[in-house]
């Protein structure tokens, strides 16, 4: 089945949007293609996806908003990466001298939750303040107002973000309801663990899947994958220890750690490469990945920011 999809805002941002257009594009994310029923598909089978390929556009985008993503609270200005993409590469005029491979794969792949399911992750995620309750703002149909926001991924997948669902992966999703009701979309044409500034490689394309039922064995609670091999690279990688800001010690605090070892990197990337904190920022979330070096020594949590040295020219 092959998905046609939008990007992640829609459209709303081209080859001539401005770093200040960005402050008047609207909140909406994740149009998704969908849903499709799979027939047969019940409670208790388990979808399973084979990725055949994607296509995408020639442009793409990498956008920070004021306060946006992991280190959002460092960048108070609008800032748009726009992107030519060629091939297996792409570059941006706002990060010369770097060229990141593609890593195609859909940021967001999902199933209807279950009324029950529903209900739960209300509840949950209210009880902590979650920042995307159900609202009737952007939401696309009408009819969608009451429904759960896509931002954060859950047990029926969702907004996933995981790099490694490109050709060759399979995913495994637990159905929920009478024929699954499968949607499609966030296309990246790459995308750093973490996507730490909130955007990957944003773009429009398509993506073809084998989709397939399994009505035996182990039956995930949430996601599960099978992907194939990563090529190996050379690689620089700053190192963070869960301290904050201030100083005070964390207790195996993994939020912490990968706070020190980002900002290590970002530091690295203006002093050696002459990137602007904000192109720093950009690389990092397309290309860097972020590795769990060491959980078990409190209270000294080790998280490794990991970045290809061949992103540079």
């Amino acid at each position: 089945m092959t998905f046609e999809l939008r990007d992640s805002r829609d459209g709303l941002i081209g080859p001539r949007s401005s770093h200040e257009d960005l402050l008047d594009v609207p909140a909406i994310a994740h149009p998704l293609t969908g849903p499709l029923g799979v027939r047969g598909a019940e409670p208790g089978d388990v979808l399973e996806l084979e990725v055949l390929g994607y296509e995408t556009d020639a442009f793409g985008w990498t956008a920070i908003w004021p306060g946006s993503g992991f280190l959002g609270d460092l960048f108070d200005a609008p800032f748009l990466a726009r992107w030519e993409l060629v091939g297996e590469v792409a570059r941006s005029q706002q990060l010369p001298g770097c060229a990141v491979a593609a890593c195609v794969h859909a940021g967001t792949i999902g199933i209807a939750p279950s009324t029950e399911l529903f209900e739960r992750a209300r509840r949950r995620e209210a009880a902590i303040g979650a920042a995307n309750p159900p609202t009737p703002l952007h939401a696309w149909p009408p009819e969608a107002a009451p429904g759960l926001r896509t931002y954060p991924p859950r047990e029926n997948g969702g907004n996933m973000d995981i790099r490694d669902l490109g050709p060759g992966a399979r995913l495994w999703l637990p159905v929920h309801v009478p024929g699954a009701l499968l949607s499609v979309g966030d296309l990246h044409f790459a995308q750093g663990d973490g996507e730490v500034c909130i955007s990957a490689i944003e773009t429009g394309g398509a993506a073809t899947f084998r989709v397939s039922l399994r009505r035996d064995g182990w039956r995930p609670a949430y996601p599960a994958y099978e992907a194939p091999p990563r090529p190996p690279r050379a690689m620089f990688a700053a190192t963070g220890i869960p301290i904050a800001d201030d100083g005070a010690q964390g207790d195996l605090d993994l939020n912490l750690a990968t706070r020190r070892a980002l900002i290590e990197l970002l530091a690295w990337l203006e002093a050696e490469h002459g990137l602007s904190r904000e192109a720093a920022y950009v690389l990092m979330s397309v290309a860097a990945e972020l590795r769990v070096s060491e959980l078990v020594d409190s209270p000294n949590a080790l998280v490794s920011a990991a970045l290809p040295l061949d992103v540079f020219e």
